[in-house]
């Protein structure tokens, strides 16, 4: 088995080539550390919230997930505040982000109130220009068409898209929508896929932001996605390519050759550790220890690095 190492000094979380059981319970006691990302010179990198800058960035862009605006039972009856919350802590940046990148699970029941909700709160924004993708919760009775109507405007097919931004490339993915145990793809979103990286030269950062998992994070709870292998296969001639998720509510990271994965924090509410409860599932924690393990990401891009600065802040620390 490959050893998992516990990267305690650096950016949170465990860096690996392949996590076992016992790395995923060591990720989850992590999931207080808080991390920014930034890009400098088309590279991206890594540094603690808090921590001095050692050198200038590109840009600075902020992670929000799984807000599940309308969840009201015990392990976060008010989703509402902690995301305003977050909010807070985002208009409170020394430097704010050139965007925010909310990766799905907007709502909880795809409800118009939800949504209302949502857009409301987001106006308190500093930052205004926010991209999305949706979460399965963001789907459900409507096979996604208020969302698509209200947060996937200028996006193709059911809400993937791509944009570029300082020599960075961006894809959001929907791999929610063709949900069977674990995400998919699926094949009309891979031939988009395909097309849009083929026009890229294989310098170009690649910055993949999907809802669940593209990597086995847990699979007999659906934290995989079945095709992200044939989606990986077409940024491997990449030389940077950093992988953003939500879904799983914790911290965890792993580095596969060229790629680096990371999953966030909720806004909500925690999940348990992989394999460590009978299912996955919202968890009760004590309210006073609530906020720090719900949070936000702060990603820079940093010259002289070949992966993405992420700093994953917990809504406890100031």
């Amino acid at each position: 088995m490959t050893e998992t190492k516990d990267n305690r000094q650096g950016a949170p979380g465990i860096l690996e080539r392949d996590i076992d059981r016992r790395g995923f319970l060591k990720c989850m006691q992590w999931a207080g550390a808080g991390v920014v990302w930034s890009f400098a010179g088309g590279v991206p990198a890594s540094r603690l919230l808090g921590a001095p800058k050692t050198r200038a960035e590109d840009f600075a862009f902020v992670q929000i997930s799984d807000s599940h605006i309308g969840f009201d039972k015990a392990a976060n009856p008010d989703v509402n505040l902690t995301f305003q919350a977050a909010v807070d802590k985002i208009n409170t940046l020394d430097h704010q982000p050139d965007f925010i990148l909310h990766t799905g699970d907007l709502s909880h029941l795809a409800k118009a109130s939800e949504f209302d909700t949502l857009d409301q709160l987001l106006k308190g924004m500093r930052q205004k220009q926010t991209f999305f993708v949706p979460g399965e919760h963001d789907l459900l009775g409507d096979d996604g068409k208020q969302y698509l109507e209200r947060f996937g405007k200028g996006a193709t097919g059911r809400g993937w898209q791509s944009f570029d931004h300082k020599g960075v490339h961006f894809i959001g993915l929907n791999n929610s929508a063709q949900l069977e145990g674990m995400g998919s793809i699926g094949d009309q979103q891979m031939a988009w896929l395909k097309g849009d990286v083929a026009k890229l030269g294989a310098s170009t950062p690649i910055v993949v932001f999907a809802h669940i998992p593209l990597w086995a994070a847990y699979p007999e709870w659906g934290w995989s996605t079945k095709d992200s292998a044939q989606a990986l296969d077409l940024l491997k001639r990449f030389g940077s390519v950093t992988v953003l998720n939500g879904h799983i509510h914790q911290v965890m990271q792993k580095v596969e050759g060229n790629v680096t994965f990371h999953s966030a924090m909720s806004t909500a509410f925690p999940q348990p550790a992989p394999g460590s409860a009978p299912s996955a599932g919202p968890m009760k924690v004590p309210a006073e220890k609530l906020r720090d393990v719900l949070g936000i990401r702060n990603v820079n891009f940093m010259a002289g690095s070949h992966r993405l600065a992420v700093v994953d802040s917990p809504l406890s620390t100031a």
